[in-house]
């Protein structure tokens, strides 16, 4: 039986360079605070989350730097775009998180932000930043692993 549009997860932005410049160590998925005429911006997929990132302030988490365009029917409803929102989580979630973040070089950044059940979501990244030498070696990586899938590929099509 097939889920209702509603139901599934709808990715509307995603940030494609979060895994290129972090290694992300664990993730958590958060509610957002957003107006009317915000929501309505983002399930047009107009959110960019490139310099984005969350942070913990007296006990609540907020995200920060992350551009919503304004609504272009919203006239004077329209928040500012680059607002600070803050995020739903539960209380031991960002209790757990100010203490991973305390003094250990992590960072809370925003992966994707998609529509469930009819809320909007993001998913943070708990992420360590990596220097350029682990760019380099996760591109070899990566590289080597694409040639060893191609050489199978041919190698399991002649076998048979």
């Amino acid at each position: 039986m097939a889920k209702k549009p509603s139901q599934t997860n709808n990715v509307l932005a995603q940030n494609k360079k979060a895994r290129h410049d972090y290694s992300i160590v664990d993730t958590i998925e958060a509610g957002m605070v957003l107006t009317g005429t915000e929501i309505k911006s983002v399930r047009a997929s107009r959110i960019q989350l490139k310099d984005g990132y969350a942070q913990i302030k007296n006990g609540q988490a907020w995200l920060v730097n992350v551009h919503i365009a304004p609504f272009e029917q919203g006239n004077i409803w329209n928040q500012d775009p680059e607002r600070t929102r803050k995020l739903l989580l539960k209380k031991r979630e960002i209790t757990r998180l100010e203490n991973e973040l305390k003094g250990t070089g992590m960072t809370l950044i925003p992966l994707k932000v998609y529509i469930k059940r009819g809320f909007a979501k993001i998913l943070l990244g708990l992420a360590k930043g990596k220097h350029d030498y682990d760019k380099r070696e996760s591109i070899k990586r990566r590289d080597q692993e694409r040639d060893m899938k191609r050489v199978m590929k041919n190698f399991n099509g002649r076998q048979k």
